[in-house]
């Protein structure tokens, strides 16, 4: 009897010992969970915050190849009988360095503007650019290409969103889009518009943004800021 109480007091005690244990040592299995999604939320902004320098990085590269090995005949615009995949690459052209240059100045603060909303959003204004170059590229009887129509289609999303959303950043980021480069929205004007400039592009980037918008807005009654 004393040998078996001995046992049961020393296998109280070893349990005892191990819940001890167990409280000093969590699992760390949550905790490294908890660490990836941090790592992987902070490899997404960088790749969002990286996205912007990439696809000017591409304007410039074909620039420098136009100019230095084609002396500027290595156009990418689309335009009248060019092929479909001219409506991808005619944001990357341009026609000179110049061109390239006083776009690339609005380019990255509004990019900046649209990824401090959404990550979202900035994708969707690409895309619906681009689908809203289709019709112009089958009816429009003059080539167009630069950035400028994306240009315009972030400078649409931004203006609208905080109207939609009517929340402090959003709002912000309209007022902010309004004072900055307000001065740009007459380029939606034929008459506006200098020789050579391509108003309709300009116009369809626009409508693009404000588009992208209203397909990823968030309602007033959701989650605040």
């Amino acid at each position: 009897m004393h040998i078996l109480s001995l046992d049961g007091g020393l296998s109280r005690t070893i349990h005892c010992a191990a819940d001890l244990s167990t409280t000093l040592n969590p699992k760390p299995v949550e905790i490294n969970g908890e660490a990836n999604e941090l790592g992987q939320l902070g490899s997404d902004k960088a790749s969002m915050i990286a996205l912007p320098l990439i696809l000017l990085g591409l304007a410039w590269l074909q620039e420098l190849i136009d100019q230095l090995i084609f002396a500027g005949r290595w156009n990418l615009a689309m335009g009248p009988g060019t092929p479909w995949w001219t409506l991808l690459t005619a944001p990357f052209s341009h026609a000179g360095f110049a061109h390239l240059f006083a776009n690339s100045l609005v380019f990255l603060p509004l990019s900046y503007l649209v990824i401090a909303r959404s990550s979202r959003a900035y994708v969707a204004v690409w895309i619906a650019v681009i689908a809203l170059e289709i019709p112009i590229w089958l009816l429009w009887p003059v080539g167009a290409h630069g950035l400028s129509g994306v240009i315009y289609g972030l400078l649409g999303y931004l203006l609208l969103i905080g109207f939609l959303e009517r929340r402090p950043l959003a709002v912000v980021l309209s007022v902010l889009t309004v004072l900055l480069f307000g001065g740009a929205l007459p380029g939606l004007l034929p008459w506006a518009s200098p020789p050579g400039v391509s108003w309709i592009g300009h116009a369809s980037g626009f409508l693009a943004g404000l588009i992208a918008a209203q397909v990823v807005h968030r309602s007033p009654g959701q989650l605040s800021d």
